[in-house]
């Protein structure tokens, strides 16, 4: 196979991990929209959804997987298609958790309080979401620069969800009969922030693209409290 050959295919396959980027991001924004305004259509569309972002993810092992075996890739493309593989698991299971987010409404359905906090919600997943983009097009361009840096923003979004966290404990003291609705809205705001924890993993691998070197991303120590509690 040529040089050109290998270039269009991994050209062709950082266009797919874009494609999915946009549609876990747009799932991700959709889901909380619609837990927020309680709209369970649109939490059921967003569910069966996910579906084709695990179609794309396979399309794209597969393609990966053919390159590798059939174009004889050197180092710095062994290294990129090897990224690409990981980057589109780390893809789906972000789209997990915008499927997560959208069980959670359809779960809570039988509810008919409402629990404020969980509209900080909102501001966390676009956080997560920028991070998430600037990621991937980091990957994309072998932006290490930016893929060091990115991963501190994780902290934002673990302020927000200590807000939403302690808020849902202190709404279920004052009222017992919001135990079950606020037990459920906690996953959902854990599923927006293992999605900004992931963003770190795709920054590991645009490092690993541009240096050649496997460096895990030191978290916070704000963070490491916030996994033990």
């Amino acid at each position: 196979m040529t040089r050109t050959f290998l270039d269009q295919t991994i050209q062709e396959l950082k266009d797919e991990l874009l494609q999915i980027e946009r549609m876990v991001s747009h799932s991700t924004i959709e889901a909380v929209g619609a837990l927020i305004d309680r709209d369970f259509s649109k939490s059921a569309e967003i569910y069966l959804a996910d579906q084709k972002v695990n179609e794309k993810r396979f399309n794209v092992e597969n393609e990966c997987l053919i390159a590798i075996a059939t174009q004889q890739p050197l180092a710095t493309d062994l290294r990129i298609l090897a990224s690409i593989l990981e980057i589109v698991t780390e893809l789906e299971r972000m789209g997990d958790y915008a499927k997560g987010v959208a069980k959670v409404n359809l779960l809570t359905r039988e509810y008919t309080q409402t629990i404020p906090v969980i509209n900080r919600l909102e501001e966390m997943a676009q956080i997560a979401v920028d991070m998430l983009g600037k990621a991937v097009k980091a990957f994309i361009d072998v932006d290490a620069e930016t893929a060091r840096a990115l991963p501190e923003r994780d902290d934002e979004v673990d302020v927000i969800f200590n807000e939403i966290y302690n808020g849902l404990v202190e709404s279920m003291m004052e009222d017992q009969t919001r135990v079950g609705l606020a037990n459920q809205l906690q996953w959902a705001a854990h599923h927006i922030e293992r999605m900004a924890d992931r963003v770190t993993n795709i920054c590991e691998r645009t490092i690993f693209v541009a240096t050649g070197i496997m460096d895990e991303l030191e978290e916070s120590d704000d963070e490491w409290v916030v996994d033990l509690r």
